[in-house]
Order: structure tokens, then C-alpha cells, then sequence
């Protein structure tokens, strides 16, 4: 057998590396923001800053302002909060994608969120949801988490989404409609209600203020109130949370006097050289 002479590399084929490509990024004309953010939203945005002593701390509700404009934190929005609060895109994202309430795809004029955590499901959330799904899908696909029927931002369009708990135990199975809470929810009342956000109702809740659109409420919890008066109307209770309190009080029912003396803490133990 006659062995190649030479250095193994001469007897292979020349190899060639990807031809190299040199890339110019192309610079938009004016502003990095959207258009969107008018110099209200700006003076908004300062206002929201000044609060805080230290600029990031106002990113939380400088979102909310962003999804009141926008409807959803669109990359736009994320450069906005960026620019005014002095922290790259990146940090902002983590924040906006780390926080369920901020929505990274256009909202309906409506959300509509139905409690699936263990309680609300055991007495039927599960039900509502998979109902609603249904009723706001087409005949072919139900409508997923977090999708919206209808075209986004339009009267009547809702965005529907399971939500892990609504804190609202004591009256499940509960749904909430732009964060205000309708509860003791059946599946026929769910259905109702979703009809009447479609038709351009707005139901009043079960307890706290009027229903008002997404984009309103998004508003207010960036810390504008159109009408304060309005938002503080309504029950914030409802009879079955302050039920022991009520019944401890017709019951002259009193917790224990609290001691003179803090008891005495058990020894530490000691450390281990």
C-alpha cells in the first residue's frame, strides 16, 4: 500500500470559511419611542418619578402608564419607561415580563380573569373558564390564555385569562372584570356577564367601584384618577369576609389581653465550633 506523502492537510480539499458579511445598522429617523406617547403621557411619566427618591423605583407604575396608552407593554412602551428612568431595555423587560399584569400583547377593552386555584376550581372555576373559553372561541378553536375576542382595544373585544388566585376565597368561585371582582360565580352568571361586556354593558361588580374599560383602570394604577369620587364608591367588603368578626361581636367574643410582660424566649442554642 503506497501512503499519500506530505502533511495530511495537503491532501484535503481547500476549506473555505462563510463569506463575510459587514452589517450597517440603519438608524430610524426621529424619536426611539412610538409616536403614541404625547407630551400628556410624558408629563405624566415625570409626574410618576418625582414620587420616588431614587428614579427606578417608578418603573412599576410608569408600566401601567405605558399599557394605558398602548393597551399591552409593546417595545415601544419598554423604551419609553428606558429613556426616562435612565435603565437599559433589558432591565426593563425583565421587569415587564416577570409580572403577570403586564400584558406583552394587545388587551381587549376588557379582561376578564377567571380564578382556576384549587377552591374556585373545586366549585367550579374550572367549569367558567372552560365555558368562556368556548363561548369567546370560534366553533373550531376555544379562545386560549390570554387571547382576546374581537379586535383588540375595540368596545366590546375581551381578553380572557386563568388567573392563579384572586384572593377571594371566601367567595369562590370568583371572576374579576378589569381587577373588579364579581363573585359567588356560576357558570350561567359568567356566561351573562361576558354577554353584557360584548353588548357595551358594564355590569356593576359585586363590591368596589364602577366597571370601567382596561385602559381607564390601567390609568389609575398608574396614580391618575379621572374621577376619585367614583372609584371609592361601593362596598370593599363583602358579608362572608367580615362574617367571624360580626359573629364575635354578637357573641361578646374577646381575643386575649395581651400579657404585661413578653413571655421568655427559649435559650439559643450553642454554636457548634
Amino acid at each position: 500500500m503506497t501512503l499519500p506523502e506530505g502533511n495530511p492537510e495537503m491532501n484535503s480539499r481547500e476549506v473555505t470559511g462563510p463569506v463575510e458579511v459587514t452589517w450597517t445598522p440603519v438608524a430610524a429617523d426621529g424619536p426611539i419611542v412610538s409616536p403614541s406617547y404625547d407630551e400628556v403621557t410624558r408629563q405624566r411619566a415625570k409626574e410618576i418619578i418625582a414620587r420616588y427618591p431614587q428614579s427606578r423605583s417608578a418603573l412599576l407604575p410608569m408600566l401601567h402608564l405605558v399599557q394605558s396608552v398602548e393597551g399591552h407593554v409593546s417595545q415601544e412602551g419598554i423604551r419609553f419607561c428606558a429613556e426616562l428612568l435612565d435603565l437599559t431595555t433589558a432591565e426593563v423587560s425583565a421587569v415587564a415580563t416577570f409580572y403577570t399584569m403586564y400584558k406583552r400583547t394587545p388587551c381587549g377593552e376588557h379582561l376578564v380573569s377567571v380564578c382556576t386555584n384549587t377552591l374556585c376550581a373545586a366549585l367550579g372555576g374550572d367549569d367558567i373558564y372552560a365555558r368562556l373559553q368556548a363561548r369567546l372561541g370560534t366553533e373550531d378553536r376555544p379562545l386560549g390564555h390570554e387571547e382576546t375576542a374581537g379586535e383588540p382595544g375595540t368596545p366590546g373585544s375581551i381578553t380572557l385569562e386563568h388567573a392563579e388566585c384572586l384572593a377571594a376565597c371566601d367567595l369562590a368561585p370568583v371572576i374579576q372584570v378589569n381587577y373588579e371582582y364579581f363573585d359567588n360565580q356560576t357558570v350561567e352568571s359568567a356566561e351573562e356577564l361576558v354577554d353584557a361586556l360584548r353588548r357595551g354593558e358594564k355590569p356593576h361588580p359585586t363590591r368596589g367601584a364602577p366597571l370601567t374599560d382596561l385602559r381607564t383602570v390601567e390609568l389609575e394604577l398608574a396614580g391618575f384618577h379621572p374621577d376619585l369620587a367614583a372609584v371609592a364608591e361601593g362596598p370593599s367588603i363583602a358579608p362572608e369576609t367580615v362574617r367571624g368578626a360580626a359573629l364575635a361581636d354578637e357573641r361578646g367574643w374577646q381575643a386575649p389581653a395581651r400579657p404585661a410582660e413578653h413571655p421568655a424566649l427559649p435559650p439559643l442554642p450553642e454554636k457548634k465550633s
